[in-house]
C-alpha cells in the first residue's frame, strides 16, 4: 500500500520540512508527500478554500482512498491506527491523507473523502499537521513490523 500526504503549502519552516524529511528517509518510499501551492491571498476565506480544494482534488489519484485531516473526524489511538493501516491495506487501494491550508478543507474535499481523520480536538497549524501525521504514522508502522520505536 502506497501512501499519499497531499498537502497544501510548499514553502514551510526548516524545523518543519527537516522533521517531515527525517521521518519519511525512516519510512520506505511507499510514503509520498505532494506540495501543493497555497492559493493567492484573498479577503474571502471561501475563495481561497474553493482553490486550494480543487488543487488538492486534483492531485488525488482516482483510485485511492481518501482520508481528510478534520478536526471532526475520528480520532484514533496508536493501537487505533495501527488496526486502520492494516484495514487500508487489507482493502488493497492505496491512499492519500488530506492536509488543508490555515482555512482548513474545502466542502467538496471532505464530500470526496471515504473518511476523515482528526489529529486531536485541538487546532493544529497545517505546517505542523503534516509532521504530526508523518511520525504518527511512523509509529504505526514501526509497530506493525515489530519495531521499537512505538515504545
Amino acid at each position: 500500500m502506497k501512501i499519499n500526504i497531499v498537502a497544501i503549502g510548499n514553502k514551510m519552516p526548516a524545523w518543519v520540512r527537516d522533521g517531515v524529511e527525517e521521518y519519511m528517509k525512516r519510512l520506505s518510499s511507499d510514503l509520498r508527500l505532494i506540495e501543493i501551492a497555497s492559493a493567492k491571498i484573498s479577503n474571502n476565506p471561501e475563495t481561497i478554500l474553493l482553490q486550494e480544494g480543487k488543487k488538492l482534488l486534483a492531485a488525488i489519484p482516482h483510485n485511492h482512498r481518501v482520508v481528510a485531516l478534520a478536526i471532526k473526524g475520528k480520532a484514533y489511538n496508536t493501537a487505533q491506527l495501527v488496526e486502520r493501516l492494516k484495514q487500508w491495506q487489507m482493502a488493497g487501494r492505496d491512499v492519500s491523507l488530506l492536509i488543508g491550508g490555515a482555512n482548513g478543507l474545502s466542502a467538496e474535499c471532505l464530500e470526496r473523502a471515504d473518511e476523515t481523520w482528526s489529529l486531536s480536538p485541538l487546532t493544529f497549524p497545517h505546517m505542523l499537521a503534516r509532521l504530526i501525521v508523518v511520525e504518527q504514522l511512523y509509529r504505526a508502522i514501526s509497530k506493525l513490523n515489530n519495531h521499537p520505536y512505538h515504545r
